[in-house]
Formats: C-alpha cells, sequence, structure tokens
C-alpha cells in the first residue's frame, strides 16, 4: 500500500516541478499513479493493497462455492436443500446486518457442514474504497459481533463486490481474517436467464477454482436460487464437488 501511495505522491510533485516546461508529461505523472491506484481499488484480481485468494491448491476435481449477501429468509434454506441434494458444501458471505435479523438461518447454516463467513455489516458498496479507518473497523467489527452473537466465529472475509481499501488489510490482519475474491462468477445481473448464469460461472473450470454467487432480493426472482441449482447440475456431470478448503489464514499465503 505505502508504494502506491509514495508513488502517487512523487507523480504529482515531479508533475508540479516540470509543468512549465513539459506539461504533456506533467498531466501523465500527475494523474498516472492515480489510475494505478485506482487499479488496486477497484480491480478484484488486483493484489497491490490486499492479497486477496483467488483460487484454492487441489489434486482433486474440486472447486469451492462461495454465495454472497445472505442469508435471506426466503433463498436460504432452498439453497441449504440444494446442497444437501447434491452432498455439496459451500461458503455463506453473509452481511453483518442482515445476519444479526437471522441468527437461526446462521445456525441452519452451521448445522449443515458449511462455512459462515464475513460480507461487512452493511455492504457499503459505494463508498468502501474510500471509508477512514474508523470506518472500515466499525465495519468489521458490527459485523462479527453479528456473526458471534449467531454462534460463528468468522475467519474469511470478502469485500463489497471485491472492492478493496487503503486500511483494509492491516485491520483484516488485527482480526485474523483472510481475504477471499473468486476466479468465476455469475454475474447474476447481467442480461440472460438462470442457464447463462450457470454458463459463466463454470465457464473455462479447472480445479481449485472459487465459483462467486448470490442470493437475496438484490438478484432476479427469476434466476436466484435456480442458478444456484443449474451450477450444482453442471458441476455434477462434469464431476467436480463442491468442498471448503481448510487452511489457517494467518499461516498459509493465498493461491495466486
Amino acid at each position: 500500500m505505502w508504494l502506491l501511495l509514495v508513488t502517487a505522491l512523487a507523480g504529482k510533485v515531479a508533475a508540479v516541478l516540470i509543468s512549465s516546461s513539459s506539461p504533456a508529461t506533467a498531466l501523465v505523472l500527475w494523474f498516472g499513479p492515480d489510475a494505478l491506484l485506482a487499479y488496486h481499488l477497484f480491480v478484484p484480481r488486483a493484489q497491490g493493497l490486499v492479497r486477496m485468494q483467488r483460487r484454492f491448491k487441489t489434486a482433486h476435481r474440486e472447486v469451492w462455492l462461495t454465495i454472497d449477501d445472505g442469508p435471506d429468509p426466503e433463498d436460504t434454506p432452498r439453497i441449504l436443500a440444494l446442497l444437501a441434494a447434491h452432498d455439496a458444501r459451500a461458503t455463506f458471505f453473509v452481511i453483518g446486518e442482515i445476519a444479526a435479523r437471522h441468527p437461526a438461518l446462521l445456525q441452519s447454516i452451521a448445522a449443515a457442514g458449511h462455512e459462515v463467513a464475513h460480507h461487512t455489516h452493511t455492504h457499503p458498496l459505494a463508498s468502501f474504497w474510500c471509508a477512514s479507518p474508523a470506518s472500515v473497523q466499525r465495519e468489521l467489527d458490527a459485523g462479527l459481533a453479528a456473526l458471534r452473537a449467531g454462534g460463528v466465529r468468522p475467519t474469511r472475509f470478502r469485500p463489497p463486490a471485491g472492492i478493496k481499501s487503503l486500511w483494509l488489510a492491516s485491520a483484516l490482519r488485527a482480526r485474523g481474517l483472510a481475504c477471499i475474491g473468486w476466479s468465476a462468477r455469475g454475474l447474476e445481473r447481467r442480461p440472460g436467464d438462470a442457464e447463462a448464469v450457470a454458463v459463466r460461472a463454470t465457464r473455462d473450470l479447472a480445479p481449485g477454482a472459487i465459483l462467486l454467487l448470490h442470493e437475496g432480493p438484490r438478484i432476479p426472482a427469476a434466476i436466484r436460487v435456480d442458478a444456484i441449482r443449474r451450477v450444482l447440475e453442471r458441476l455434477r456431470a462434469l464431476g467436480y464437488r463442491c468442498v471448503v478448503p481448510c487452511a489457517d489464514p494467518l499461516k498459509e499465503p493465498p493461491a495466486r
């Protein structure tokens, strides 16, 4: 993080120094480092600010299914039934303020053998990138409190839409949370039906893939649970199992 910030500052100093003699170069020096910083803030695969795990190591035909934005009183029980029917395990990245309203759903997820993980407390999609250190800490701590009140002690975290903050890495370290990304996602809000979502989520599939899908009212009703069902059917047809990797986030570096 500090290297990116120092580079941005050095670029601006250099731009001021040469602005009168070479204005075009000065513009590049002024805005270029900002573009680099923005890349690492907003692009999920970028690793300059926070090391985000995008795959896991396995010698078998296994993938890691992750489901964001729950728990949802309508969707979560149906998803749990689907997972049980396919003998699949998944990680539910839940929003703290929603989890606080539905602690029984957290207990149902855990009782079925799945993982409950942290997806911020309020899902501040528009503002997380520019949140202050105190705001980042509040998002993490309020979410942790909500999950712990439901009997869950998460070790993994996913920022909203993979958007990072300048202060996220240190805040996660202090709380023993590993940052988890994805290698493929369904993009449920794009035009198309549930089958199109399943095709996107399983395209170029390989062992160790992390798949991202969603539940809850942000997703069109005709797609939500049906897309997860179709993904599970595709995985079974291709001979893949859904597993939740076991790892100590403080000892094992994230797979690239």
